[in-house]
């Protein structure tokens, strides 16, 4: 057969077909003509459609700063915190909201950046772990993480950090049952679980002002 020659010859990219990059072709054509017609719909309902690359200007209040910027409006407020404003204190993990590694706060509230659209976090004030510090000093939720060594690969404490920051913030004296609660969005796989716990508790005393 032709494309059996073919595949032989090297014609076909290696491991597909002739056959086969025809039929991927016209999947192709089909997902983009629903797309499409999609589309149109909104547009005849009155809706305003932004094409993926469409690019849209936001103002974003991150640690006290505000920045003027152009993103798409599929842009994650992840990306942009990273690969826009350089706060790479922020980690990318999972990208899907079940790791915790990207949480940051919004209007004070612990959220996943990587399931936040930067055009969604317009208006509120945006806190990155960066934004806890004072100068060089770290805040008392770090100086806490950095007392109890709360970590061991240390990937996910960006997170856990910001989850306690949210927390205190909304429950200054926290139970046990508190900080397990306030945390529990966030994963360690390092399995630091109970000196996660005591930092939650040390950040409060700091919080406090008292030394123990």
């Amino acid at each position: 057969m032709e494309e059996d020659r073919d595949d032989r010859d090297g014609v076909a990219a290696p491991g597909l077909s002739r056959r086969g990059f025809i039929a991927t072709l016209g999947t192709g054509a089909v997902a983009a003509a629903a797309a499409a017609t999609a589309a149109g719909a909104a547009a005849a309902n009155g809706e305003a459609v932004a094409g993926p690359a469409e690019m849209v200007r936001v103002a974003l209040s991150v640690n006290g700063r505000r920045h003027y910027l152009m993103v798409e409006p599929r842009w994650s407020l992840l990306f942009v915190i990273r690969d826009r404003l350089g706060l790479t204190g922020t980690k990318l993990g999972c990208e899907r909201g079940e790791c915790g590694a990207c949480t940051v706060l919004i209007d004070g509230k612990p959220r996943y950046a990587c399931m936040t659209l930067a055009v969604e976090a317009e208006g509120g004030e945006i806190t990155t772990l960066e934004g806890l510090m004072n100068g060089e000093d770290l805040g008392p939720v770090q100086q806490a993480f950095a007392e109890e060594d709360a970590f061991q690969c240390g990937y996910c404490t960006p997170g856990q950090i910001m989850a306690v920051e949210g927390l205190l913030r909304s429950n200054p004296s926290p139970t046990l049952d508190d900080v397990r609660q306030g945390v529990s969005g966030n994963l360690c796989r390092c399995g630091s679980y109970a000196l996660i716990f005591k930092a939650a508790t040390r950040a409060a005393e700091i919080r406090k002002g008292r030394r123990t």
